[in-house]
């Protein structure tokens, strides 16, 4: 194995045109998808009511408060709201922004605290490993918060490089805890918790107390409370419910105890690393082996450490967590780029020959398993839905297989010359892929159904209520631009009607009863729902419905 060269053999301009191009697959597919539950729909929803009702404090969803997450992304996306107009793209930009700079940023990082290799590879690992390219183009929080949380980790190594003047430390520091701020208004606590936690384990393991010397912690918490501690106290004071469902059943019970029904085994997050990280999963164990050989600087601190230990900690509390999510251990994501990009660029172009083949071999195998997606099938989602997505998947893998043909030209200049073009098969394979998943998402976001509704809707006065029977539709209130009264069922709405129970009914009788003394009302059932109440006489008009839900009209006399 060769010494790793420290030179990007790339001119400024063919840099400049390699960021466009990114740029042009990263964010033009994002109006190509409907949205889809329950996040997407939930998340676009709580930016609308907020940018229509002008309460930047208490953020509604349905029209019932909603505490389970602050409101930094809820804020981004009614800002984008308000300049671009309602829409799917606009409702995906904050989280497609987030991703895209954050490989900018670890590009950045990689060339400043190792060198311009560095950060060139592990830009190119974290913009095309599926599990950051995914996320990054749907509405969800973990984006976010993974990218705060990347800025709070970059900060750190970029202030403790050696020789740095010391108003450059305090202002890089200054950064980092202002970055805690904002990942603690992306999600919560553990935009706190885990970096403080992962500080103190590194100085354990690593034995640099010097570091703690270095971090400003007087004026870093001054920073941190001017940026996070507003919105806590006006939200607390308007709203004196707050304190205990935010930080004592959201934040503690619901990772300490399973009631949020999202339980996993401890090796949950094993295979979403293995298929997030595809396209280099092949050099990861030797990146990892080379990573712990890497050197200190002369200052003493441990870069790499650092990116190990903010790896392993973070993959160990969520795997420990009883709540988990496919998305929650995104903030690793980064941190492994680069790992891996340390190691990428000391392969000879022969060794990484045989990495590019094998991938290639891995995409006739991948061509064959698609066939199995092909006989999928349900009753709310048919297997022809599975046959269409299917076309979708083989494109992608078809696209995928001739750009690493490519990348096997390109290795011939360069081991990075070849992880570039494989990086650009992987991403070109998501975004095929990603957006003929939008054969699913018709369906599930139940758009279908719009136009007739809205055409019914305009011939009804304004107030005219609108009641979702026993389901929490988290798409059709924001495609209908319209909030719904939840019947019998709460769901995640549970917090909200108990602080306003006078927003909604509890049982279906309460809902007949009131239904019956409307001169207008809509409502929204499951289909079971729906003739169960036609067997009992309740008088309605059905004015759209699919697999999944019926809309309903009171009919005029």
């Amino acid at each position: 194995m060769n010494d790793t060269p420290s030179r990007l053999p790339l001119t400024r301009l063919s840099l400049t045109l390699l960021v466009i191009a990114l740029a042009i697959v990263w964010f033009a597919p994002l109006g190509l998808r409907h949205l889809v539950p329950s996040d997407e729909g939930r998340y676009a929803e709580m930016a609308r009511e907020m940018f229509l009702t002008g309460d930047w404090i208490t953020p509604r969803y349905n029209g019932y408060k909603y505490f389970e997450k602050p409101p930094l992304q809820t804020w981004a996306n009614a800002l984008t709201f308000a300049w671009f107009g309602i829409g799917e793209w606009q409702a995906r930009l904050y989280t497609a922004l987030t991703g895209f700079a954050g490989v900018l940023l670890i590009g950045f990082t990689g060339k400043r605290v190792f060198n311009a290799m560095t950060g060139f590879a592990a830009a190119v690992i974290l913009a095309t490993c599926p599990y950051w390219s995914l996320l990054a183009h749907f509405n969800v929080l973990d984006t976010g918060l993974a990218f705060w949380m990347e800025v709070t980790l970059c900060a750190l190594l970029l202030a403790q490089r050696p020789g740095l003047p010391a108003r450059q430390v305090r202002l890089w520091m200054w950064l980092c805890w202002a970055a805690m701020a904002a990942a603690v208004l992306s999600k919560g606590l553990v935009g706190l918790i885990l970096p403080g936690a992962v500080l103190v384990i590194y100085s354990l393991v690593s034995r640099d107390w010097a570091l703690w010397k270095r971090l400003y912690i007087g004026s870093g918490l001054i920073v941190f409370l001017i940026v996070a501690g507003p919105w806590f106290v006006l939200v607390q004071m308007k709203n004196p419910e707050f304190f205990n469902f935010f930080f004592i059943v959201q934040q503690f019970k619901r990772y300490l105890t399973p009631e949020q029904n999202r339980p996993g085994p401890v090796y949950y997050f094993v295979p979403v690393l293995i298929v997030g990280f595809l396209p280099w999963l092949s050099v990861a164990f030797q990146s990892v082996r080379h990573a712990v050989k890497t050197p200190r600087q002369p200052n003493g601190f441990a870069p790499v450490t650092m990116l190990l230990v903010w790896s392993v900690f973070i993959f160990l509390f969520f795997s420990a967590s009883h709540s988990k999510l496919l998305s929650y251990v995104l903030p690793i994501a980064p941190a492994i780029a680069l790992v891996i990009g340390l190691y990428l660029p000391s392969l000879t172009k022969n060794q990484y020959r045989m990495h590019l083949i094998g991938y290639a071999v891995f995409l006739i195998a991948a061509a064959f398993g698609a066939i199995f997606i092909g006989r999928a099938g349900s009753a709310n989602t048919p297997n022809a839905l599975y046959r269409a997505f299917q076309v979708w998947v083989y494109a992608g893998i078809a696209v995928a297989f001739v750009v690493t043909i490519f990348a096997l030209w390109l290795n011939r200049r360069g081991v990075l010359a070849g992880a570039a073009g494989l990086g650009a098969a992987w991403l070109l394979l998501g975004t095929i892929a990603g957006t003929g998943h939008d054969v699913f998402g018709v369906e599930s976001s139940g758009v279908k159904l719009v136009p007739a509704v809205k055409a019914e809707m305009a011939k009804l006065p304004p107030d005219t209520p609108f009641y979702s029977i026993a389901k929490l539709d988290h798409t059709m209130p924001f495609y209908l631009g319209h909030t719904m009264i939840m019947v019998q069922e709460a769901d995640e709405l549970r917090f909200g009607v108990a602080t306003e129970p006078q927003k909604w009914l509890p049982t279906i009788d309460d809902w007949v009863k009131r239904w019956n003394a409307d001169r207008y009302a809509l409502a929204l059932l499951p289909p079971a729902r729906y003739d169960e109440m036609l067997a009992r006489g309740v008088p309605m008009k059905v004015i759209a419905r699919d697999a999944r839900r019926v809309i309903v009209e009171k009919p005029q006399p």
